[in-house]
């Protein structure tokens, strides 16, 4: 029996201290429990998100992972979180915050959860030492970062020391878009969710191939969320751009980005069956795991129910989907929850 791995949730404590008051400066987000059950995120006296248990609540999500055939989900916080714009000290003390929760309740549920951490990118040594910490200390497999940290992008020479104690570590490094570029005209229509997060993880993705970062770190371990943003539907024009532009492409002495199609895992939260075909075209089933987003709306429904019922796919790849390729990814093996299932390929 295989294993089915949401590599893709957020979670965040039920309450945590008035941040602006401990650090002394604005910019933080409060959590307001306002109902049974349920509460609102607020950022600077602005309301950004409506939230439930399920956000909070171990046993919640437990009887929802349960419902669907869930085994295992990985844990992170929710991206606006990160807190990047912060003085390092702070973001530092507020990533410890965070993942000492999430080990908490990985702890408490250790064959139903796995932990990602967060880390105070702004400060590269302070992230290295907070990844240590949640590698050794707390036994985290990996990490989620932002796609980019301030005017930083993946390949911005500040980050290459972190990503290289990842490499060395065998961290996994799950990336997830945030604070998107060209806010300033996505004001409506949820267009910064819509538009600017895939275009925002193709960017990332486009770093660390031109940059030369997975050049220079082969043994890199990195995936990326929604499907990869909108860089699977605009290779073809990237590979293009590599070929016809090499004098600005090519500087960091790349290859044609299709050719590193192998070194980057992918989540598999595209919405449509159709567009995972594509996909799966490009990278195959050997770079993709299962994730879901939940507990947002633009998250699956129904975790994995839409790789189950599609008949373009072998039961081979549905297990390597499933859970295989998350095993792989996270460096973990199956019996560490209970399960003999392999994620054949």
């Amino acid at each position: 029996m295989s294993l089915k791995i949401d590599l893709h949730t957020h979670i965040l404590p039920r309450q945590w201290p008035d941040l602006a008051k401990r650090y002394g400066y604005d910019g933080f987000v409060t959590i307001e429990h306002h109902a049974p059950c349920c509460a609102r995120l607020w950022k600077d006296g602005a309301f950004f998100r409506e939230i439930d248990d399920r956000c909070w609540d171990p046993l919640r999500r437990i009887e929802d992972c349960d419902l669907h055939g869930v085994d295992v989900q990985a844990l992170s916080t929710v991206p606006i979180m990160f807190s990047y714009w912060a003085q390092p000290a702070d973001a530092d003390d507020l990533s410890r915050l965070l993942n000492d929760h999430i080990a908490e309740v990985v702890k408490d549920h250790p064959d139903r959860f796995v932990g990602l951490g967060t880390v105070p990118l702004q400060d590269p040594d302070l992230a290295i030492q907070e990844m240590e910490r949640c590698v050794d200390e707390l036994g985290f497999p990996g990490l989620q970062i932002g796609t980019h940290c301030g005017p930083w992008n993946l390949d911005a020479p500040e980050l290459f020391p972190f990503l290289e104690r990842a490499s060395s570590l065998g961290t996994s490094i799950f990336v997830h878009p945030w604070d998107m570029l060209g806010t300033d005209r996505l004001g409506s229509y949820f267009l910064p969710w819509l538009v600017g997060m895939p275009a925002e993880t193709s960017l990332a993705i486009c770093s660390v191939i031109f940059g030369g970062v997975l050049d220079r770190l082969p043994e890199l371990k990195i995936c990326f969320a929604h499907g990869g943003g909108s860089f699977p539907a605009t290779l073809a024009r990237i590979d293009k751009g590599h070929l016809a532009r090499p004098d600005l492409c090519g500087v960091n002495g790349c290859k044609a980005p299709r050719e590193y199609i192998d070194r980057l895992y992918l989540d598999t939260l595209v919405h449509d069956p159709k567009t995972l075909d594509f996909v799966i075209d490009i990278f195959g089933t050997d770079q993709l795991a299962l994730g879901t987003d939940y507990p947002f709306p633009l998250g699956e429904d129904h975790p994995g129910k839409m790789i189950e019922e599609m008949d373009s796919i072998s039961a081979d790849q549905k297990r390597r989907l499933l859970g295989g390729t998350a095993l792989e990814f996270l460096g973990i093996e199956s019996a560490v929850f209970h399960s003999d299932a392999t994620g054949a390929t």
